[in-house]
């Protein structure tokens, strides 16, 4: 069982959870996801809500392999008005912040989130960390080796799961001396890694455990699963939950997902298996 302070709300997380993605960018790898204007992404996290998401993600710069970073200041104008939106309509909804920087990440919250999902791990904006915690806001920590431009480009590691493990043990003790009090950690499949990496992590997600922190996974659609089926992110859906209840299987606490219903099936299956 993990407990979360989300500024003053305490979200205790006894059984897995799904976060569902909003994303306010025209290129996100999965046309499902854009919701361009708060009025559709509205409409979106009714119907995530509705599907059991306790967590909604919301995210205004894409990350996939080779994009180019987009400004502060134009994320900002993409993520502010649906994250306000949002958190007018449904006020009890446990909302996050896909950023990573810190800027973002303060006026976010500032207009209702109560998370931060920073894929960078604090590596991108130096003040991250710092900001977080003054913010007093949990913060997902991932684990990317490069950056987004140039991070498939080869990535090797002698060991992925030691590597990335070895990251975590480092990465969230600097949130701990910053002052960050709820961490939750990210392999961060597709961020730099193969497929071989990210099965393998898939595989090894039990070692995680030793950290004592909620683990967060996020396969949903990607390439590691259309590409290995040889077919693409809209057919991807059947593939995302024999991915989804491998993770749960082996300790995922917090499932990232575009397809809440099917992701909730897996879990409540999966509860019943044990």
């Amino acid at each position: 069982m993990f407990t979360l302070n989300c500024r003053g709300r305490l979200l205790t997380i006894e059984q897995p959870i799904v976060m569902g993605i909003i994303n306010t960018t025209p290129d996100s790898f999965y046309e499902g996801s854009r919701k361009q204007d708060a009025e559709s992404a509205l409409y979106r996290a009714e119907q995530l809500l509705r599907e059991g998401a306790t967590m909604l993600d919301i995210g205004g710069q894409t990350t996939k392999p080779g994009s180019t970073p987009v400004p502060v200041e134009d994320e900002l104008t993409r993520v502010l008005p649906v994250i306000e939106a949002i958190h007018r309509r449904f006020p009890d909804a446990y909302l996050s912040v896909d950023t990573y920087y810190a800027r973002v990440a303060n006026e976010a919250v500032a207009a209702g989130a109560c998370i931060v999902n920073d894929v960078s791990g604090g590596m991108a904006d130096e003040a991250m960390l710092a900001t977080v915690a003054s913010l007093q806001v949990p913060y997902v920590c991932m684990h990317m080796k490069g950056k987004q431009q140039t991070m498939q480009q080869h990535p090797v590691y002698e060991n992925v799961t030691r590597e990335v493990l070895d990251f975590f043990i480092h990465r969230i003790e600097d949130c701990r001396l910053a002052g960050i009090h709820d961490v939750i950690a990210d392999v961060g499949l597709g961020f730099g890694k193969t497929f071989a990496h990210n099965f393998q992590l898939l595989r090894e997600l039990p070692m995680f455990r030793v950290l004592h922190k909620p683990m967060l996974v996020g396969v949903s659609r990607k390439s590691t699963i259309y590409k290995t089926l040889g077919i693409t992110a809209e057919e991807a859906l059947n593939g995302t939950t024999v991915l989804n209840t491998i993770s749960l299987l082996n300790g995922a606490a917090i499932l990232r997902v575009h397809d809440v219903k099917e992701a909730m099936e897996a879990i409540t299956l999966v509860k019943a298996c044990q």
